[in-house]
């Protein structure tokens, strides 16, 4: 995710603010890390240089689908 995408992103949610924690970077490039809505306390994960935006609840049935195999 190029850091720049922060100046148009928001929550999802409460369309708040979100703050860039980055873990790993490669120029101006963030391959992994979160974003943190601290409006709602909600954490998107970044992985592989892609911003996971999905509401929590998708997030959560999608990695439950993964772990059981299935596909949606």
């Amino acid at each position: 995710m190029r850091q720049e995408l922060m100046e148009i992103l928001a929550c999802p949610m409460c369309k708040g603010a979100l703050t860039l924690t980055a873990v790993m970077t490669e120029g101006d490039e963030v391959i992994t890390g979160t974003l943190h809505c601290a409006a709602c306390n909600e954490d998107y994960p970044i992985a592989e240089g892609i911003p996971n935006l999905l509401p929590p609840e998708m997030r959560r049935a999608m990695a439950a689908d993964a772990a059981r195999g299935t596909h949606s």
